[in-house]
């Protein structure tokens, strides 16, 4: 069966997630963090993509990023499995795949959930009860986006600047973004989005991807989602 192909657009925010196969840690120390965040705004620069959100869990990673071309993001992805793998190899004198074949990406409407996504990416550690609160992990944008801790690699979207006039009102905007949880339809929406790489968004939204593309797109099944027996699995 041919590979769905994934649908980037220049402007248009994409939710990525990478995943280490068989769901096996893909950063085992400190350094291995560090260093996957290196690459990655490196080849985000290199290939003109611009990173909005980020979380790095044990075995996967999530990335909210907007390219400027259409092969942007792919670019990216490629040229981070490339370093970061063989930085993994040679460490821990392994061979082999680390991550999944192929990682998941799909469009966002960012009018609707692009801070949505945010939440959503830098909640992650929270929802799998690794910390009480997005501010305690060490290892995502939320101290960046909420705190305005200096992270060189982040990109602020139009949409997020629009939470304030200057720094700190948005990121205290933001913040209190977090006051709530995310509905449990929302995630579900995010969620099938996500792992079938189909466009995140609303009727309009799928109107204009299938004006500017000249064909119909998969789009994510709404109404009550299914009972999952965990339903905090990102």
């Amino acid at each position: 069966m041919p590979r769905k192909p994934r649908m980037y657009m220049p402007g248009v925010p994409c939710h990525v997630i990478q995943r280490g196969n068989n769901r096996e840690p893909c950063f085992f120390t400190e350094e291995d963090y560090r260093f996957y965040l290196v690459c990655l705004g490196e080849a985000c620069e290199r290939f003109g993509v611009a990173l909005h959100a980020y979380v790095q869990m044990t075995n996967h990673v999530h990335l909210l990023m907007t390219p400027a071309s259409e092969s942007g993001i792919s670019r990216v992805m490629q040229s981070l499995g490339r370093r970061y793998v063989q930085h993994i190899n040679q460490t821990y004198h392994r061979c082999g795949t680390l991550w999944e074949s192929r990682h998941k990406a799909n469009i966002v409407d960012a009018e609707c959930y692009l801070l949505t996504c945010y939440r959503y990416i830098e909640l992650n550690p929270v929802r799998a009860g690794m910390v009480e609160h997005p501010g305690d992990y060490a290892w995502s944008s939320y101290q960046r986006n909420a705190c305005g801790k200096y992270q060189a690699y982040i990109r602020e979207h139009e949409i997020y600047t629009q939470l304030g006039r200057d720094p700190a009102t948005r990121q205290a905007a933001y913040r209190d973004l977090f006051s709530d949880a995310l509905d449990r339809n929302v995630l579900h929406a995010i969620r099938t989005s996500a792992t079938s790489s189909m466009p995140l968004g609303n009727d309009r939204f799928r109107e204009k991807l299938e004006e500017a593309l000249g064909r119909r797109v998969g789009y994510a099944g709404r109404g009550r989602p299914k009972r999952r027996r965990n339903p905090d699995a990102n």
